[in-house]
């Protein structure tokens, strides 16, 4: 944390802008979409489609909320930003309240079909025509030779293990539970400051060491630096925050070498599953597509077709390809990561946060991503990929 002395001058020459931070902050923590938009019954509806010959479609149950929507609409939108005398800073936060609103739009729209969905489009958008032809791309390249760093032996209770030990570099605790209802094999939930590692699931070598980068060397490295930082939207998050969030911790999986062609692969099919909502399709239609035209294996094709009708129809995930294009750009221009690293920020608001390090209102970094030292990366193909998106 920042030392108490710079605090009180923070304090003193910031305190209505430091007051309505705090008082969004108590806000925020209602509402992390990830924690309600994960369905409760996912392998069972798997099976169910399994067993229908993927015709019928699946019916998710979600988590009831915890809050009452209207009431929070109401205390975002009461903030007196016109107390905030900087008026780039002013800016900011009336954005960051656009961005916050909507993402309870989101979630008390959950499992409502198309209300969700065009929530979901303000929040995330859609997969230009530019990212659909990047993850065309991709999936043109053969597979590569799988080798046994892929096969899937270890447990979840061994993933806790080696995440433990992977994090034993850092100085900030890692916490670590299980869960049976997320999409993913592993998440960070930004607000609780815990790893879930999905129960019963099972990792390869390589999965362990991706996940590793991926999750606690981007997604809690920044969560800890925000909550370092004097304002509380650096560990809550900036608008749109998911792009270079994401594309931080990809790249944090090819710096470590753990990117693979598989992987990068899975990122494109994510942008055409997203695609295919704007198109109309269904659950079946978008499983057809990755199943049946693309060959992915169905429990794979499954996961990333769940990812993407969640809730209604879920577009986040066309964002990892892109975040990891703009990252990857950033590189071969030879540019530091370490602002990015503050907090849950954007590429899109940089210079708001220098602006706010000019103001006092920013500190650097304390943890830092150890594999953004040194490149590991050794597949060429990733390389030439990377380098020949649009």
């Amino acid at each position: 944390m920042i030392g108490e002395a710079q605090r009180s001058d923070i304090e003193r020459e910031h305190a209505n802008l430091l007051a309505i931070d705090t008082h969004l902050d108590r806000l925020v923590k209602r509402i992390e979409l990830l924690s309600y938009v994960n369905p409760l019954n996912i392998e069972k509806e798997k099976q169910r489609f399994f067993a229908s010959k993927y015709n019928e479609e699946p019916q998710f149950r979600y988590p009831k909320l915890k809050f009452d929507p209207y009431k929070l609409h109401r205390l975002f939108f009461s903030k007196r930003l016109d107390v905030i005398p900087d008026e780039r800073i002013r800016k900011l936060y009336q954005d960051i309240i656009y961005y916050y609103s909507n993402m309870v739009q989101c979630i008390e729209t959950i499992g409502q079909g198309k209300d969700f969905y065009y929530n979901s489009l303000r929040v995330y958008g859609s997969p230009t025509e530019r990212d659909v032809q990047n993850a065309k791309f991709i999936l043109h390249f053969a597979d590569e030779h799988v080798s046994n760093t892929m096969e899937k032996r270890f447990t979840a209770d061994e993933a806790k293990v080696y995440f433990q030990d992977f994090a034993k570099q850092y100085d900030f605790p890692l916490n670590i539970k299980f869960s049976t209802h997320i999409a993913a094999d592993a998440m960070v939930s930004n607000i609780s400051r815990t790893l879930l590692i999905k129960k019963n699931a099972k990792f390869s070598s390589n999965e362990l060491l991706t996940l590793a980068n991926h999750e606690i060397g981007v997604h809690l490295v920044t969560t800890f630096n925000g909550l370092m930082q004097p304002l509380k939207i650096f560990s809550n998050g900036f608008p749109k925050n998911v792009e270079t969030q994401e594309g931080l911790a990809v790249f944090s999986e090819y710096m470590s070498g753990a990117l693979t062609l598989k992987r990068l692969k899975e990122l494109a099919y994510r942008v055409l599953a997203s695609d295919s909502l704007i198109k109309g399709y269904n659950f079946s239609d978008t499983f057809d597509l990755i199943h049946n035209q693309y060959k992915l294996n169905r429990h794979e094709a499954f996961a990333i077709t769940l990812r993407a009708h969640r809730g209604g129809g879920f577009t986040k995930d066309r964002l990892y390809l892109s975040g990891l294009q703009k990252i990857y750009k950033r590189y071969l221009r030879e540019e530091s990561m370490d602002e990015l690293m503050t907090g849950k920020v954007t590429l899109e608001h940089e210079k708001d946060i220098k602006h706010l390090f000019n103001m006092g209102l920013a500190r650097k970094i304390t943890h830092i991503n150890f594999a953004y030292a040194q490149n590991l990366n050794k597949n060429k193909t990733l390389d030439f990929i990377l380098n020949n998106l649009k």
